[in-house]
């Protein structure tokens, strides 16, 4: 029917499938390129959060070593409780210590040890004078004294 020689040829220019082509080519271009600005913005977002996290954790942990002591030897806390005893009653001797490799308290039956918070039972039978010393093990040593008044 239709003689394929008398068929008028159409140039590309005015062929709408090649406009459509062009169009969906730079849809394409255009949703790829916002996807990747998107994902590598992501990425920076994340970046920094983590960098946030990161820091705010590094603060947590110097506050936590600070807390026990830091790295210095320290006697953290000495004291008794109650401070005034009848004869014949006993107090607790409490004490807290940081880095510390050894722990003496004077006049003192009971074992002691390093602890950030430990009480020791204690008969005054008079007025006494306790004493905590700590060192370090490399010859440095820290004392601190406290004294239980007997009524």
């Amino acid at each position: 029917m239709f003689d394929e020689s008398k068929r008028v040829q159409k140039s590309p220019i005015k062929d709408p499938r090649v406009y459509l082509g062009f169009v969906i080519a730079i849809l394409a271009l255009y949703v790829g390129w916002v996807e990747l600005s998107r994902w590598h913005e992501n990425r920076g977002i994340e970046r920094r959060a983590a960098a946030k996290r990161a820091e705010k954790q590094r603060e947590a942990d110097d506050a936590a070593i600070q807390q026990f002591g830091g790295s210095q030897m320290a006697i953290q806390m000495f004291y008794a409780s109650p401070p005034m005893v009848k004869r014949g009653e006993a107090t607790s001797l409490c004490y807290g210590v940081a880095n510390a490799k050894n722990v003496r308290l004077e006049p003192q039956d009971n074992p002691v040890w390093p602890s950030h918070s430990r009480c020791v039972d204690v008969k005054p039978t008079k007025d006494t004078v306790y004493t905590l010393t700590i060192d370090d093990g490399k010859g440095r040593s820290l004392t601190q004294s406290v004294t239980v008044k007997v009524r």
